[in-house]
């Protein structure tokens, strides 16, 4: 999925198939995101200007370019995870074995949104570094990525509900929950606290 052409994937997103989704619109925004970040260093790397950070700027675009290849993994990850959800919410609800399977698939759907979730959070702290001590003359795109990642964020994060509130297991359930309501809480912060450092410097 993720070797479609940008139309491809946009009109698959526009159709009646549960595949790609939000989970995997998120993947590829935290992706993007991400490689706004990458371009800055690319932007900021063999200026004279910038000598000093450079070495750092250079691990930071490792771990971007890193982060960017798993994130768009994760758009192949979410539409394999959610097949067979897809196929369990047809197992008829006198069937015994009905809760166990579903029990399973939601949380094996569950992870991968929620892996999203963790991937751009850590892309928002790698952004924050590219904001501050990249090219001043792109902190624009560092600005446009850390606003396509908490975009990113608030997607996975609701992507991972949708599972957990039809869990049985509600101890898991809410355990997830918590974990996502924390990041979400600190990350959407971080992200908008980036994007108007940047504002305010434009």
């Amino acid at each position: 999925m993720k070797e479609l052409s940008i139309k491809e994937f946009t009109e698959q997103l526009a159709s009646k198939t549960s595949v790609p989704g939000g989970g995997g619109a998120s993947a590829l925004v935290g992706a993007v995101g991400i490689a706004l970040g990458d371009m800055v260093g690319e932007f900021t790397v063999g200026k004279k200007k910038y000598q000093e950070v450079e070495p750092e700027i250079l691990k930071l675009m490792a771990r971007a370019k890193a982060l960017a290849d798993e994130l768009l993994q994760c758009i192949e990850d979410d539409a394999v995870a959610f097949e067979p959800l897809s196929k369990a919410y047809g197992i008829p609800k006198e069937d015994p074995s009905r809760d166990e399977i579903m029990e399973k698939c939601l949380k094996d759907a569950a992870k991968v949104p929620f892996r999203i979730l963790e991937l751009a959070c850590e892309a928002v702290d790698l952004q924050r570094d590219f904001a501050d001590k990249g090219s001043v003359l792109m902190i624009s795109d560092a600005a446009t990525g850390v606003a396509m990642l908490q975009g990113a964020i608030k997607g996975a994060a609701v992507n991972v509900k949708i599972n957990t509130k039809s869990m049985k297991d509600r101890d898991y359930a809410k355990s997830l929950e918590d974990k996502v309501n924390a990041l979400v809480k600190e990350y959407s912060k971080k992200a908008e606290d980036i994007y108007s450092d940047v504002w305010n410097r434009l």
